[in-house]
This record gives C-alpha cells, structure tokens and sequence, in this order.
C-alpha cells in the first residue's frame, strides 16, 4: 500500500493506493471520502455501505465507522477530515453580518449535525478534490492555498446537501419539519442500500426493512423526494455506474452489463439509448 498524508492545521487530507487496507474506530472529525476506481466498504454503525466512484459519503465527526479496501487491483482513494473547529468556523462565516459584526466573541459555536449518506459527487466539489488529490500527489507544503482547497470544499459540500438533503426534505408532504427529516433520514438509509448493492438483485421488502418504512410508505415518500420510484433509482444508477466504465475502462459491453447488475444485454443497449441518445458503443 501507498499512502500519502498531508497536514493543515488540525486538518487532514489522506490519499492511498491499495489493494487491501482496513481502519478501524474512525472518530472525532467530519469526513469526505470518495474512491477513484474499484470500491471501498464502509460500516458506519450497524449500516454497511459500499463506496462507488462518482461518489461521495459525508460522516459527521462524533460517528465511529471502518473502512475496508479489499480488491484485486489498487484502489485510489481519497479522505478529507475536517476538524470540528473549522467546520464550527466556518459555520460562523456563514451567519449575517449583523451576527459577525456584533459581539462575534460571545457566539456560540456548536457542532453542526449532517445527515449521513452516500451523495453524488458533481460539479465544483468533484473538481475541488481532484484538485486536492493532485496537490497531495505533489507532496505541497503551501498551507495558504490547501487551506483555500479546504474551505471551497466545504463550501460546494454545503450545495450538494442543499440539494439532496434540505430541498428533498421540504418536497415531503408532511406538515412537521421534525417528521419530514426523520423521513429523509430514513430514505437516505433506503438510497444508500440501493447504491451500496446495485449491481445485485435487490427486493423492495430489504429496501424497506433497511429504512424501517412500510413498502408502500416508502414508494410514495421515495418517489416525493427523488422524482422517482425505487426501481427507477436503480436503473438510473446502473446506468450512470456503466457510462463510467465504458469511460474509464477496456471492459467489454457484454462484460459491463453484468457487472452493474443489468440481465440482458439487449435491455440495456435499449434502455442506454433512450437515456442518453447514444448506444454504449457510441459512447464509448
């Protein structure tokens, strides 16, 4: 195993190449953890969540999880773990002016609490660690501009939970907030099993037991938060897994289709079309 950790503050960024690699009792700070290629396990309480490329999990800092690197070939990861005190920080410099200018001293900091879950990693984030794996590659040492990395991490982490925690919880059709989040909370857990097992034949009754929602509670409230139903999730994250590998590897089609969990090639090729107006070979 390779492995590469830089220091800032009380900050860390860790990237690793390995084909085995395990961690255990992982606590006291707020984590982004993504992989470049293969795969990656978590267990994050009694929740065992599998972590896929173009994807991100989020954990808060009091939480005590395992990671696990078991592969054939090496996987490139990569770790971000923020202190509390940056977080709570930067939770500060977001407040009013009123709230910064007045009495800053006597704010109360406090530990801001996330929601769990494996999130898409898109957009500026996604480019914010790429760049941040490229500079720890590059073993710096300019703490002013990995400090600025960090904090446009932060930042476009805060865009994507508005998006996929805060705008799908109020698009619940719930009148308390407290039920709303719970259910959200609940159909992140249903999400990230479905993700965390998509290439395998997942049943609605183990979605539901995991999210601990009756089957038909949890086909209206999914399909209110995600604009669509379980299935459909499924099939659209299968399909996202395969344009990654006809991206990224030499894998063959049929040998793709497979692996995400697809059963038959022809369903795929039709399916792959009429998503993105390409075949996969044309993709390709």
């Amino acid at each position: 195993m390779s492995s590469s950790r830089i220091l800032v503050g009380d900050n860390e960024i860790i990237s690793q190449n390995s084909c085995t690699s395990s961690f255990t009792g992982l606590t006291g700070k707020y984590s982004i953890n993504m992989v470049f290629n293969g795969a990656a396990d978590y267990k994050v309480n009694k929740r065992e969540l599998r972590l896929h490329p173009e994807n991100f999990i989020f954990l808060n800092n009091h939480t005590n999880y395992s990671s696990r690197i078991d592969s054939a070939i090496p996987v490139n990861a990569l770790s971000v773990f923020f202190d509390p005190r940056f977080v709570q920080d930067f939770e500060y410099s977001r407040k009013s002016e009123a709230v910064l200018l007045d009495n800053p001293f006597d704010y109360k900091y406090e530990n801001p609490v996330f929601v769990e879950s494996i999130y898409p990693l898109q957009g500026a984030l996604k480019d914010n660690l790429l760049n941040l794996a490229g500079l720890i590659n590059s073993n710096t040492t300019n703490q002013l501009l990995l400090n600025d990395c960090l904090h446009d991490c932060l930042l476009n982490y805060y865009s994507i939970y508005n998006t996929e925690v805060v705008s799908r919880t109020a698009s619940l059709k719930f009148l308390s907030h407290v039920t709303k989040s719970e259910i959200l909370r609940r159909l992140s857990m249903a999400k990230d099993y479905i993700i965390s097992n998509y290439n395998k034949n997942i049943r609605l009754d183990d979605i539901a037991q995991m999210a601990c929602l009756s089957i038909n509670h949890l086909l209206r409230t999914f399909k209110q938060a995600y604009q669509q139903s379980p299935h459909q999730f499924l099939t659209t994250f299968r399909l996202q897994q395969a344009k990654y590998y006809l991206r990224n590897t030499d894998y063959p089609v049929s040998e793709i289709v497979d692996m995400v969990g697809f059963e038959c090639p022809s369903s795929f090729i039709r399916l792959f079309r009429s998503s993105f107006n390409v075949t996969p070979g044309q993709y390709r």
